[in-house]
C-alpha cells in the first residue's frame, strides 16, 4: 500500500519540476550562447561572471560630424618644380674640374664646375679698356672745365668773342656726356666680372660655376675635358651641366577622378599615406590643380605641397591621398566594433548586462579608427567596442 502511494505521488502532473534541475538547464543554455526565446534568434548571451564577458568593453554610441564622402586617389612624390635649378655654363670653355657627384648635398654658393674660358679673358680686357676710357674722360672733363673758366674771364676783358665762349661751353658739355658714358661702360663690364666671379687684375682666371641654391645634385651631364658653349647658344640651352633640387619641400602628385573634383580646391589641407611608412599619416596643402582633365583617364592632376625637413620623402615614392568631403552628423563607432560575417557588417548592441543583439549596419566613410554608420544604429545605443570578434558565430 505504501508503494502505491509513493508511485501515485510521483506521477502527479500538477507538482512543480525539480527546481535544481531547472536552474542547471538554464545555466547550461546560457553558457552555450543559446537563444532564450525562439522569437529572438539574434540574441547572444554571455554570463556576466564568465571570463569571456570580462574581455568585452561596452560604450554608448554618439553622433559626430563626419564627412559624407571621401576622396581617395593614388599619389607619388615628385620634385617641387619651383625648387629645382638647372645649372648652365655662363661662358663657353673647357671643363677643368667637376667638384660634386650625383646625389651630393650642396650649399648655395658651393663650387660645382671649373671652366677655362677665353670669354673670361675677354671680360677682363673689356673692363680694363673701360677703366682706361673712364680715366681719359675724367682728364678731358677737367681740361674743358678749365678752358671754359678761362674763356669766361677773357670775355670780361673783351679779349675773345662770345662765340669762343659758347664753343668752350659745348666742349665741356660734350666731355661730361662722354664721362657719363664711360662710367656706364665701366660699371657694365664690372658687373659681368662680378657675375663670373672674376677679379679685375689677372688674366687667364678660371670661371667657377657655383650652386644657385641649397639642395641635392639630381642629375649630372658633364665630365672634365668637355667643351661647353655659353648660355646664349640655343643649341646648348637644353643640356645643363647638372641639376640641383631643394628637397626640403616636395610635391605629391595625384590623379583625382572626375566625380570627386568638387571635393578639392587649391589651399585645402589633405592627408597623405605612403607605402614606405605604414600606419603614419602626413598632411600637405594643395598647391596647384590642372585646368583640364586627362581625356584618357578622366582624372584631374592635383599637386600637393608637402614639407620635407627630415628628407623622409624622396621622388617617386608611392602613396595615397585622402581628402574628406562635407561633414554631416552620423553615429560614429570604432572600426573594431564592426564584425564581418556572411558579407554583412554587424555590431552587437547590449540589451542588458550579458545579453547582446546582433545588428546589421551600413557603414559610411572611415577616418582613422572611426567609422560612420549610415543606417542600422542609433545614437545612445550601447555596443561592444572591444572584443566583438568573441561573439562572432554565437
Amino acid at each position: 500500500m505504501l508503494a502505491g502511494v509513493v508511485l501515485s505521488s510521483g506521477c502527479r502532473p500538477s507538482e512543480d519540476p525539480d527546481p535544481s534541475a531547472s536552474a542547471s538547464d538554464a545555466a547550461l543554455a546560457s553558457t552555450s550562447g543559446a537563444s532564450p526565446t525562439a522569437e529572438d534568434a539574434s540574441l547572444v548571451v554571455v554570463p556576466p561572471d564568465s571570463p569571456r564577458f570580462k574581455q568585452l568593453r561596452v560604450e554608448p554610441v554618439s553622433d559626430r560630424p563626419f564627412p559624407t564622402t571621401e576622396l581617395t586617389a593614388p599619389a607619388r612624390v615628385m620634385i617641387n618644380p619651383n625648387r629645382i635649378s638647372r645649372v648652365l655654363p655662363p661662358v663657353q670653355g673647357r671643363v677643368l674640374a667637376v667638384s660634386v657627384k650625383l646625389g651630393d648635398a650642396v650649399e648655395e654658393g658651393q663650387p660645382l664646375v671649373t671652366l677655362a674660358s677665353p670669354d673670361a679673358d675677354a671680360a677682363i680686357s673689356a673692363y680694363l679698356q673701360a677703366e682706361a676710357t673712364l680715366r681719359q674722360a675724367k682728364v678731358t672733363v677737367t681740361k674743358t672745365d678749365t678752358d671754359l673758366e678761362r674763356s669766361r674771364k677773357l670775355l670780361q676783358y673783351q679779349a675773345i668773342s662770345e662765340k669762343d665762349v659758347l664753343a668752350a661751353q659745348n666742349d665741356a658739355a660734350a666731355a661730361r656726356a662722354s664721362l657719363e658714358t664711360a662710367v656706364a661702360a665701366r660699371d657694365q663690364t664690372l658687373r659681368k666680372l662680378t657675375l663670373l666671379g672674376l677679379t679685375t687684375s689677372d688674366l687667364q682666371q678660371p670661371v667657377v660655376v657655383r650652386a644657385p641654391l641649397t639642395g641635392v645634385i639630381t642629375d649630372i651631364s658633364v665630365t672634365p675635358g668637355d667643351y661647353r658653349a655659353a648660355v646664349s647658344s640655343a643649341a646648348d640651352v637644353t643640356t645643363p651641366l647638372m641639376s640641383v633640387a631643394d628637397l626640403s619641400t616636395v610635391w605629391v602628385a595625384s590623379d583625382v577622378p572626375e566625380p570627386f573634383m568638387r571635393l578639392i580646391h587649391v589651399g585645402d589641407v589633405v592627408e597623405i599615406a605612403f607605402v614606405a611608412y605604414p600606419g603614419e599619416r602626413f598632411t600637405g596643402r594643395v598647391a596647384r590643380m590642372a585646368s583640364t582633365l586627362d581625356p584618357q583617364t578622366r582624372t584631374l592632376k592635383v599637386d600637393v605641397d608637402l614639407p620635407n625637413p627630415l628628407r623622409r620623402f624622396v621622388p617617386e615614392m608611392f602613396g595615397t591621398m585622402r581628402h574628406a568631403g562635407p561633414a554631416k552628423a552620423y553615429p560614429v563607432i570604432p572600426a573594431a566594433a564592426i564584425v564581418q560575417e556572411y558579407g554583412r557588417s554587424e555590431v552587437f548592441v547590449e540589451r542588458r548586462p550579458g545579453q547582446f543583439q546582433r545588428r546589421i549596419v551600413s557603414t559610411g566613410v572611415r577616418s582613422g579608427d572611426l567609422v560612420a554608420i549610415t543606417s542600422g544604429l542609433e545614437s545612445g545605443s550601447r555596443i561592444v567596442v572591444d572584443g566583438a570578434i568573441l561573439l562572432r558565430g554565437q
